[in-house]
């Protein structure tokens, strides 16, 4: 469906249905619905899961939306869950929650913190923690099931819930793709989400239209080197060397080769490299994250990367050419300019102008981004969870507080939950009329 399509459906909800919005009372209802998400987002912080191993996690969501009256299927993609409630004719929107955490050991000092160990993919014991806040999403997507299960008076159409996994390896939603999301259910007519940060006070809710988020690439590079000791390097080809050059070559893509005025990052996040201190390695290993907003910046990027891997291994005499893999790949969030700025208005009307308001682009990525890709019309907006006494402090020191991946995540989640329930709804409910 393309804007022209949505800037219809949304003129025509105004028109036909401005009266009869949504329910007076619905911030009392999520009052009312309040402590049962409390109580799942206390268990779902405590219980967290990697990526592509959210079975339980599934499970707990399946079946809270299932005691709701929808129609659950799991399993789609991997672990995902899609849930629908069909309420006569209309559009069909989706509302999306990621169900995976971080190998972050929590230190949050909550009495609920997750102590949560598991193994990863490669067999290592690593801490589990929802350091994303994707369990604030998790229960909050259940809150509004539960009000949108109860008001179907206040809207029409279908509503499709999506508990998405692996989003933190950008690899849930292409997964749940090929697995036939838009075939075997209904492709939505506008798709929409919220994540939080530390980026605003709980209670207020941002917007921006138009690219929102950068696309992101993660990159191997594998150097080749000829081992031996390390007194005796002439006898050697040290791939340590070669890959210091090419972390340093790196960095002058973004300023000597890219535009100014075009946002691009290319970090070099690890070094996997030798044993010893006196023993020069076969090889060493880089791992790299890759952001822009624009799709030729993002290829000239890929491209240069590959260009100085193989020219810097050229130059060090290196026996065999770099590895150069691209593991996983999300698109920049493009937020439809129409859509986003009509929940703009509805949320305004709903929260308070000073409580709804435009931020700039930033440069994390959510692979919630594939669903525009596959030509769904799509917003995301920045649900603040930062202590509001916190946040004016940290704004006054110029000292930020914990982000989003930092062990010392920890959201203020009960406004934060009352501001995602109620935003979600008022959402739902507009956009389904």
């Amino acid at each position: 469906m393309n804007t022209i399509r949505v800037a219809v459906i949304l003129c025509a909800s105004i028109a036909v249905f401005a009266a009869d919005a949504a329910p007076k009372d619905l911030a009392e209802q999520v009052n009312g619905v309040y402590p049962k998400v409390e109580q799942l987002y206390i268990d779902l912080h405590q219980h967290p899961e990697l990526s592509f191993h959210e079975t339980e996690t599934a499970a707990k969501l399946a079946a809270q939306l299932r005691d709701l009256g929808y129609s659950v299927t799991t399993g789609v993609g991997g672990n995902g869950v899609v849930a629908l409630l069909k309420n006569g004719a209309g559009p069909t929107v989706m509302l999306r929650t990621e169900l995976d955490a971080l190998p972050v050991e929590e230190k949050t000092g909550w009495a609920f913190a997750s102590r949560a160990h598991t193994k990863d993919d490669s067999g290592t014991d690593v801490p589990v923690m929802h350091a994303c806040g994707h369990d604030i999403h998790m229960a909050a997507l259940v809150g509004t099931a539960t009000l949108l299960a109860q008001d179907r008076q206040y809207w029409h159409g279908t509503l499709m819930l999506i508990g998405q996994p692996a989003e933190e390896r950008s690899g849930g939603a292409q997964a749940m793709l090929k697995d036939g999301l838009f075939t075997r259910f209904p492709k939505p007519d506008i798709a929409f989400a919220m994540h939080d940060s530390n980026g605003l006070p709980a209670g207020k809710v941002g917007f921006a239209p138009g690219v929102w988020l950068t696309s992101a690439d993660s990159v191997d590079i594998v150097i080749y080197g000829k081992g031996g000791h390390g007194a005796a390097p002439q006898n050697t080809i040290d791939p340590v060397v070669i890959a210091a050059r090419t972390v340093l070559a790196l960095q002058t893509i973004v300023s000597r080769e890219i535009n100014p005025q075009d946002p691009a990052v290319i970090t070099v996040g690890s070094i996997h490299g030798g044993t010893k201190r006196n023993i020069i390695p076969e090889q060493v290993k880089l791992e790299l994250t890759v952001r822009a907003y624009k799709p030729e910046v993002r290829k000239h990027l890929l491209d240069a990367i590959a260009r100085i891997a193989r020219a810097e291994s050229e130059a060090g005499n290196a026996p065999h050419p770099p590895d150069v893999k691209l593991l996983e790949s999300t698109p920049a969030q493009y937020n439809d300019p129409k859509l986003t700025e009509r929940i703009a208005v509805d949320l305004r009307q709903r929260l308070g102008d000073a409580n709804v308001i435009q931020v700039a682009p930033g440069t994390p990525s959510d692979d919630f981004a594939e669903f525009g890709n596959a030509g769904v019309p799509s917003a995301m907006l920045s649900l603040g969870a930062a202590d509001p006494e916190k946040f004016a402090e940290a704004q006054k020191s110029g000292v930020p507080l914990p982000s989003n991946h930092s062990p010392y995540f920890a959201p203020d989640y009960n406004p934060t939950l009352h501001t995602a329930i109620l935003s979600e709804t008022t959402v739902m409910m507009e956009l389904l009329r």
